[in-house]
């Protein structure tokens, strides 16, 4: 499908725009606060949303318009500082899943044979792996230096560039290792269906490398669904990771809906209702997009439309 009748059937679809604008907004406002954050660091100062003052569980009011939390930290600004979070979840997350899942998808399916019964196995024990368990393991691993020196350095190295924790860290990339099967088995089963094709055949009969045969012919005809599996496990690694948050496993020093949630439980009997609503608000607005999105993207790139 042609670039231009994409961007055309994209443009023509309200849905996709407004949820493309949205995610945008997000991407914008975490792009900011990081940029924000660091300058503030730079200058040896506090960033706003990270701020404590003697204004405790103020309500909603003009000059806290959605509250102030435990720590007289302004609610508004951490739940949109909390975007930038989410932007590394899924796009950590999101890119170990799509190489892993394209590249032993397209292995299994175009080599088959013992390739294809090894790719089998391995995503048919992590597709009986309980994901949260592994997730939280593997943050503990690294948060409690149980690592090996070189590798827990890599970690931290990683770490320091992404400007997160190495534990949560670790949690963005338990994510990817265990969301990667989906698209591993759709890439195998549409890859299996593409080497029977004329053109790939007559490439194989020309001599044409195998690797060469699936960067070219492969590849390219399963893009679309990278693009929409990318999408939807984007969603999927925010909720994950407020989920692991939440229990006290993911972010610790840094702004997160999870850790905001957490915090907003338990004044909730109180009537402190501002923080939650805040946090479970920003999130909901997010994966809903991201679905939304999702969705139309599967009607605008597939070839049968």
């Amino acid at each position: 499908m042609a670039y231009a009748g994409v961007a055309k059937r994209f443009f023509s679809n309200k849905q996709a725009v407004i949820s493309g604008c949205v995610i945008l907004l997000y991407f914008i406002c975490a792009v900011g606060f990081e940029i924000w954050t660091a300058a503030a660091e730079a200058n040896h100062t506090i960033a706003p949303h990270l701020a404590v003052s003697d204004a405790v569980y103020q309500a909603p009011s003009s000059s806290h318009l959605l509250g102030t939390d435990y720590q007289g930290r302004d609610v508004l600004l951490r739940a949109a500082a909390a975007s930038s979070t989410a932007l590394k979840v899924g796009l950590v997350s999101g890119i170990i899943s799509v190489f892993i899942g394209v590249s032993l998808g397209a292995a299994a399916g175009f080599f088959g044979g013992k390739t294809d019964d090894i790719v089998v196995w391995i995503y048919s024990t992590f597709a009986s792996m309980p994901s949260l368990l592994f997730i939280l393991a593997l943050a503990l691993l690294v948060s409690r230096d149980f690592l090996s020196p070189a590798l827990l350095g890599a970690v931290k190295t990683a770490a320091f560039i992404l400007r997160v924790e190495p534990g949560t860290l670790a949690v963005y990339c338990a994510i990817g290792l265990t969301g990667w099967v989906t698209l591993c088995r759709t890439v195998r089963a549409e890859t299996m269906k593409l080497k029977k094709m004329p053109y790939v055949e007559a490439a194989k009969v020309a001599g044409t490398n195998s690797f060469t045969i699936i960067k070219r012919h492969i590849l390219p005809n399963v893009m679309h669904l990278v693009i929409i599996y990318f999408t939807l496990t984007f969603a999927g690694a925010v909720m994950l990771e407020v989920i692991v948050s939440y229990l006290g496993f993911g972010v610790q020093n840094a702004p997160s809906w999870g850790v905001m949630i957490s915090d907003g439980q338990e004044q909730l009997w109180r009537g402190i209702w501002w923080e939650l609503a805040a946090a479970t608000g920003f999130l909901f607005i997010l994966v809903l997009a991201l679905n939304i999105l999702g969705d139309a993207l599967r009607d605008i790139l597939d070839p049968k439309n």
